[in-house]
């Protein structure tokens, strides 16, 4: 990474903090370590241990998101909150838009959906910009809803392929090798990744709202709809960050951590789910958080396409130089 892009992250950090300090939201620094991350099927974590040879040890994982912790300062003080960290992603890809260390803004607004939130974030680009920024990179976002983006780009309306073998029927008529009794998620996220996903419009950034109700997660359902009010943004058809109104429901987000955590077990690194964690619901506020991976936001707005030009320490080289194989 060069002096430039050194001072220009640096102008987009202060530029962030200047963003969400004057609508007052609380700046949080939680820890890194947790001994009961969020049970996320969708990724591994990095397990760690404390020891001490006095009173014993724990074992603790580096957390994926800081989410855990502070959705608990927005349960005890009903404030809107935003944090840049460090977050780390175990049997991650190591490439262009992929590092298993990387930095998090995670911003949470109080008293408003996931709809106010792309709002926020077309603000915040704005903010953030600089001279360099492409046009592409810049607001108003484009809008599409993923019923929408299956229709129009691969030809197959969700709403009507409403079972596990209706869809993976499907997908497969149109070539992708998907075997009998898959689920209706894995059919779905096959052919996201094979031909939604590659086709997004690229000339500005890019909201792709309502997913999926079956597609777990912790989001709000839309009343009256198979949806839940979710939304990604992609720029440069890069996916920069993840939305969603809060589940704010005791009894949705123990039935969804239940069913995380048994996926979990069959991973490589299963952990221990703290359950009273859903308890905060109880009187958790009306609700929106954004997880954008900051250095992807970067690329955006610098026109950079590649993690090793704004990363002072990439983990590629690293990994090339003391990494063993597997069996080694």
């Amino acid at each position: 990474m060069d002096i430039s892009m050194i001072q220009f992250r640096s102008r987009v950090v202060s530029a962030m903090r200047e963003f969400f300090l004057s609508r007052d939201y609380l700046e949080l620094d939680t820890p890194a370590l947790s001994p009961a991350p969020l049970p996320e099927s969708c990724l591994e974590v990095f397990p760690s241990e404390f020891r001490n040879p006095y009173i014993g040890t724990m074992d603790l994982w580096l957390l994926p998101s800081p989410e855990v912790y502070m959705k608990q300062v927005i349960a005890d003080t009903g404030r809107s909150v935003y944090q840049l960290c460090k977050c780390y992603r175990n049997s991650e890809s190591i490439g262009r838009i992929h590092n298993p260390e990387f930095t998090m803004l995670e911003y949470y607004t109080v008293g408003v959906d996931a709809t106010a939130s792309i709002q926020l974030t077309e603000a915040l680009f704005r903010a953030c910009a600089g001279p360099h920024t492409p046009q592409s990179s810049l607001p108003p976002f484009r809008i599409m809803t993923m019923h929408e983006a299956f229709l129009d780009l691969c030809g197959l309306d969700l709403l009507k392929l409403d079972s596990d073998e209706e869809l993976a029927a499907a997908v497969r008529a149109k070539g992708l090798p998907v075997p009998s009794g898959q689920s209706w998620e894995d059919s779905y996220n096959q052919a996201f990744v094979n031909w939604v996903e590659p086709a997004l419009p690229q000339d500005r950034p890019l909201v792709l709202r309502d997913y999926p109700a079956r597609v777990e997660c912790l989001a709000a359902d839309k009343p009256g709809t198979p949806w839940k009010d979710r939304w990604e943004l992609y720029a440069g058809g890069v996916e920069l960050a993840n939305c969603y109104t809060e589940m704010a429901s005791v009894q949705a987000v123990l039935s969804s951590m239940k069913k995380e955590a048994a996926r979990k077990q069959e991973q490589q690194f299963p952990h221990a789910v703290d359950f009273e964690y859903a308890e905060q619901f109880r009187d958790f506020p009306l609700c929106t958080g954004v997880a954008m991976g900051f250095e992807r936001l970067l690329l955006a707005l610098s026109g950079q396409t590649d993690l090793a030009d704004v990363l002072l320490f990439p983990f590629g080289p690293m990994f090339k130089r003391w990494g063993r194989p597997q069996n080694g």
